[in-house]
């Protein structure tokens, strides 16, 4: 079997593909790299990997394109994921180009996730690319993780990133929640992608009534895919046990006076310099958790 020549053809019928009008050009990619990975193992077993060098440089003298190493053995791992069934269900919703970036990773409960947040936040190629960049899937909680393993059932405090990145473009100097609250609030929206996914924005010191005083939550957010209110309270110094109570008190006032029947219960995020994994671990509510901020 002349395997050069079955992966040039496959190139070559690519291109005419996906000239065709109406046809697809990302599917023609992605079938064509599948078949080429699965041409490449196949020659790899007769020849060994540094076959993959030679067909590169045959391939560009033959069809005047650069078909590189890397992203040779690019299409060979995509193979190897997708036969293996290490991958989801491929989806068209992804070009190569997503792929491209997301395989470079060995960790398949990594891949798995940046594939997962593409497709159902529809990320450009350039967005998760910052994403990576940001280690993204790094400051994911290890339970997250470890869900993400067992595919159990998520819920709305799971992707919300430790630390969570602020941006802080101007180069304030923090010294209060006020300060904080100003940054957080110049991009909510990058904020709000730190926390997670459908999150959508309520309010900052928002006014409750308890008793004969006024009470201020820093921030107020809902969460449309699990249809619960999320408070957020903000705090410049180390996490402490009357910060629970305070965020415990205003979750209760709004299960009691402003969630209706349908939603589910109230969540709160405590932001902070510098967790006290004790403070959570003896807390009596587990609807709370805590998080560091980082400024960038």
């Amino acid at each position: 079997m002349n395997y050069y020549n079955e992966i040039k053809n496959e190139f070559i019928n690519n291109e005419v593909n996906k000239k065709v009008k109406q046809y697809s050009i990302n599917r023609s990619d992605l079938d064509t790299y599948y078949r080429v990975g699965k041409i490449l193992k196949e020659a790899g077993k007769h020849y060994g990997e540094g076959i993959i060098k030679e067909y590169s440089q045959k391939l560009k003298h033959d069809l005047n394109k650069e078909y590189s190493v890397r992203l040779l053995y690019r299409m060979l791992k995509y193979y190897n994921f997708v036969s293996e069934g290490k991958l989801p269900t491929v989806s068209a919703k992804l070009s190569w180009s997503h792929y491209d970036e997301i395989l470079k990773f060995n960790d398949i409960n990594k891949i798995i996730y940046y594939i997962k947040i593409s497709v159902e936040q529809n990320l450009s190629v350039r967005q998760i690319r910052g994403r990576i960049k940001s280690n993204e899937y790094e400051r994911l909680p290890k339970t997250t993780k470890d869900n993400l393993l067992k595919q159990t059932e998520s819920n709305v405090v799971d992707f919300v990133k430790n630390p969570i990145r602020i941006k802080n473009e101007k180069n304030y100097n923090i010294f209060s929640e006020k300060i904080l609250q100003k940054l957080i609030l110049e991009d909510i929206e990058s904020f709000m992608k730190e926390l997670g996914n459908n999150f959508s924005f309520i309010g900052s010191e928002y006014k409750i009534k308890i008793g004969d005083t006024f009470n201020y939550i820093d921030l107020l957010l809902f969460n449309v895919e699990y249809n619960c209110y999320v408070v957020i309270e903000l705090k410049v110094t180390e996490l402490k046990k009357e910060h629970t109570g305070q965020i415990m008190t205003y979750m209760n006032y709004i299960d009691k006076n402003i969630k209706t029947i349908n939603q589910n219960r109230t969540i709160g995020i405590i932001i902070c310099r510098e967790d006290n994994r004790y403070v959570i671990k003896y807390c009596s509510d587990n609807r709370i958790i805590a998080r560091t901020y980082e400024l960038v």
